[in-house]
């Protein structure tokens, strides 16, 4: 049988903490940050963790993740 592909989309944009959990980064701080104030930017800081109703979905995109439900 061969090798699942991992989707590249999805192995940039998402990371898989060590509990198993997947973790993404906040949009809105690519450009136009100059209008945006020093509160919002810092609040888009970091990342946060996908809701259990979308890990299903990333399992199928990154198969050799590790990812736990």
């Amino acid at each position: 049988m061969p090798k699942m592909k991992t989707n590249r989309m999805a192995h940039k944009k998402f990371r898989v903490g060590g509990t198993g959990r997947v973790k993404h980064a906040l949009a809105g701080t690519s450009h136009n940050t100059g209008k945006k104030s020093s509160k919002r930017i810092r609040q888009l800081r970091g990342r946060r963790v996908v809701d259990k109703t979308n890990t299903s979905a990333l399992q199928g995109q990154l198969p050799y993740a590790g990812i736990k439900d």
